[in-house]
């Protein structure tokens, strides 16, 4: 192969190295108005829930094999766990995608969806709805704390392939974890570091 044919070869790429084998997510940034004022919807996950249960967090789930796009996936995960109708979610606009690691990746995006004072969701995965004021988003900074830990190699580890074996320097890994702290409510994780993105768009556009 000739390097004047390489892009060619390169026309049609994935978002990012790995994404074929991924875990990928959509998720929404529910707006609604309330008295005048906008908020934002969060979900407390259902303490049943394997994965992060007790955790506030946005609507939203896997990208099914089914799923037209991230988008359509996100709607439709909305619509199953806060019973609202597929034609009542907007999409407003999308974010720019969270590549938490090259094996899973989140699609968020922002919609309105109208106000209901009790959601018809899906009690497997919802415990309760939260809303919180945009401008309290928008005048409260979240506080951070880092996280810090080690790669563990596995025990069949072919420590004889690289320079050091076993005394190898494994560079320290460490990341920001955010927190917003609302009347008793706390948001973090991968959630907080959306929040923030969005929050941070707002004030800079």
């Amino acid at each position: 192969m000739k390097p004047n044919n390489m892009k060619d070869k390169f026309q049609k790429q994935p978002l990012f190295i790995g994404q074929d084998t991924a875990f990928e997510a959509a998720i929404i940034i529910p707006l609604v108005e309330i008295e005048n004022q906008w908020h934002i919807v969060f979900e407390l996950r259902s303490q049943n829930m394997s994965k992060q249960p007790g955790d506030v967090s946005f609507p939203g789930g896997k990208i099914d094999i089914t799923d037209l796009s991230p988008e359509f996936a996100a709607i439709r995960e909305t619509h199953e766990e806060l019973g609202v109708a597929l034609d009542e979610i907007t999409i407003l606009t999308d974010l720019s995608p969270f590549i938490f690691s090259p094996n899973f990746a989140i699609y968020p995006f922002v919609a309105e969806i109208p106000y209901q004072e009790n959601y018809a969701v899906s009690e497997a995965e919802v415990e309760k709805i939260i809303t919180i004021p945009l401008d309290w988003l928008l005048e409260h900074e979240p506080y951070m704390h880092v996280m810090s830990f080690l790669p563990k190699p596995s025990d069949d580890f072919p420590f004889e392939k690289i320079a050091k074996g076993r005394d190898y320097d494994w560079r320290k890994q460490a990341t920001e974890e955010w927190f917003y702290e609302y009347e008793g409510i706390t948001i973090w994780g991968v959630t907080a570091r959306i929040l923030k993105y969005f929050i941070e768009q707002l004030k800079n556009n």
